[in-house]
């Protein structure tokens, strides 16, 4: 990294968040997008209406992140997911989730800097987003670690269903919901279950907070549907009408998202889910 860059960096980071601290604010005072219009009219998915699910073929890249898949997945991005610049990886993002612009810049922006590439003129496969320990990491809900499983672009079935069966919650239709408390519960187990199974596990406090805050886009965007979350984490498809739950017309800003996160990431206890596992194997005896 050249010296005007570790320069400049700090400086982009800190004009990021106070240009996503502003969306933040002009959310609080102005109305909200209407359910059914939140995806931007001409884009795939405006109206509940999403264009056709193809799953990947032999040679088509895909990543550790099911949402990314997803877009693949439904032509949004390149169906290969090869060759994609990371400036219309912001602006796809942006219309697809309804994130703020801060924060689809800021996400691109900090994929360009691991992979040593430019934001600017630059592109990249998804596959590459799944670099260890970059946005990637230890014990998710979805995948197993990459120590035991390299190839990070599909689910693990089984790892999905765990997560799922965690739901506690009700949606207004009765339908089960994930909760906050839910998907804290959900990471302690996977940490303690990936500590266990893998040799070279490794975590960080940067680590724990961006498994948490991709975590918690199943509580924001998804409002812990299981009907809906379901197809993305096991087929990684949009459920069919689905749209983004989050309906401030600036979009999930960064500040906003932490009010989940932070809650998510303070309920993550592993001595309580060994203490209930050495209960239940002595309750076996």
């Amino acid at each position: 990294m050249g010296i005007l860059q570790k320069i400049t960096n700090p400086l982009v980071d800190l004009a990021v968040l106070s240009w996503d601290f502003s969306l933040f604010l002009l959310n609080l005072v102005t109305p909200d997008l209407k359910p059914g219009q939140v995806v931007p009219k001409g884009c795939p998915g405006h109206n509940l209406s999403w264009p056709d699910y193809e799953p990947p073929t032999e040679g088509d890249s895909r990543s550790a992140c099911p949402m990314l898949n997803a877009m693949a997945n439904h032509n949004i991005l390149p169906h290969s997911g090869k060759n994609i610049s990371f400036r219309d990886l912001n602006t796809t993002i942006r219309q697809t989730f309804n994130f703020a612009s801060s924060f689809c810049f800021f996400v691109p922006t900090f994929s360009a800097r691991f992979l040593g590439r430019s934001y600017w003129t630059d592109t990249f496969d998804l596959a590459e987003l799944s670099l260890h320990n970059a946005i990637e990491h230890d014990a998710s809900l979805t995948r197993q670690d990459a120590a035991l499983v390299p190839d990070q672009g599909k689910p693990d079935l089984a790892l999905v269903h765990e997560l799922l069966k965690e739901a506690t919650g009700k949606m207004p239709d009765g339908s089960p919901r994930l909760s906050i408390p839910d998907l804290s519960r959900a990471l302690s187990k996977r940490k303690v279950e990936a500590k266990s199974n893998n040799k070279d596990y490794s975590e960080s406090f940067f680590h724990n907070g961006f498994g948490a805050a991709n975590s918690s886009t199943m509580l924001t965007l998804f409002g812990g549907s299981i009907a809906d979350l379901e197809p993305m984490l096991t087929d990684e498809r949009f459920a069919e009408h689905w749209e983004p739950r989050v309906l401030s017309r600036f979009g999930l800003t960064m500040a906003a998202f932490n009010g989940t996160v932070i809650p998510v990431q303070m309920g993550v206890d592993e001595k309580k889910v060994k203490l209930e596992k050495g209960t239940e194997a002595a309750a076996s005896k």
